[in-house]
Formats: structure tokens, sequence, C-alpha cells
């Protein structure tokens, strides 16, 4: 599933950053391959609002559609 797909309350696992460009502007709000995170909001037709430590950020719809995640628990 991609990051845009997630609903608040969801925990997950950045799995992949399917292309360069998104990879680096992934890098820029801290979010890499390998990192927990979980979603706090998904705004209709806006950003997706993910929480990464004790840091907030919105993600762009598109940049969020590039990131594949996976759920877990907790």
């Amino acid at each position: 599933m991609t990051l845009d797909q997630t609903k608040p309350g969801q925990t997950f696992l950045i799995r992949s950053i399917d292309d360069p460009a998104a990879r680096l502007a992934a890098i820029r709000f801290g979010i890499a391959e390998g990192s927990r995170a979980s979603c706090q909001t998904v705004l209709p037709g806006g950003p997706v609002v993910v929480r990464k430590g004790k840091q907030e950020m919105a993600l762009g719809r598109s940049l969020a559609h590039r990131i594949t995640v996976e759920l877990v628990e907790g």
C-alpha cells in the first residue's frame, strides 16, 4: 500500500520510495526507507499528516503516493 492510502492512527514502516526525486524529498522530511511513523490525519484532497517521533509533518499527496509502506501493530 502507499502512504496516501493510510488511515489516521495506523503505524507503518517505509518499505520503498520509487524514484530518486521522491526519495530526496522524503529525506528532507526525515523519512527514509526503514523508518517507522504513524498517520495522524489525511486531509480531503490535501496532504497526509505523519508523525515520526515527536515531529509531525504534512506530506503532499503526490509525494505520499510514491512511498510504499507496510502496516505494523502498535
